[in-house]
């Protein structure tokens, strides 16, 4: 029986495992650059990072929950001035 040719086998490198949540930012194993739209490159050494999908954050390209929908409270009443 002949030997396989494993000369034209696609690389086997550990794949990055990505996350897409539709309410929120996509998850990615890291470390991660990310090349951004004026070809800056930001880079993070984490073992999961949140990318920003939204662009609210403030930290852009990386995620700082500002997609969370904020709730208004009510203003008190301050009774110290009665």
């Amino acid at each position: 029986m002949p030997t396989p040719d494993t000369s034209q086998e696609p690389d086997r490198t550990p794949a990055r495992r990505v996350s897409v949540d539709p309410q929120g930012p996509v998850l990615v194993e890291g470390p991660v650059e990310i090349v951004l739209g004026d070809g800056t490159v930001a880079r993070s050494d984490r073992f999961t990072v949140a990318v920003c999908t939204c662009r609210r954050s403030r930290t852009y390209p990386w995620c700082d929950t500002s997609h969370r929908r904020r709730e208004r409270t009510a203003p008190t009443t301050d009774d110290r001035n009665s």
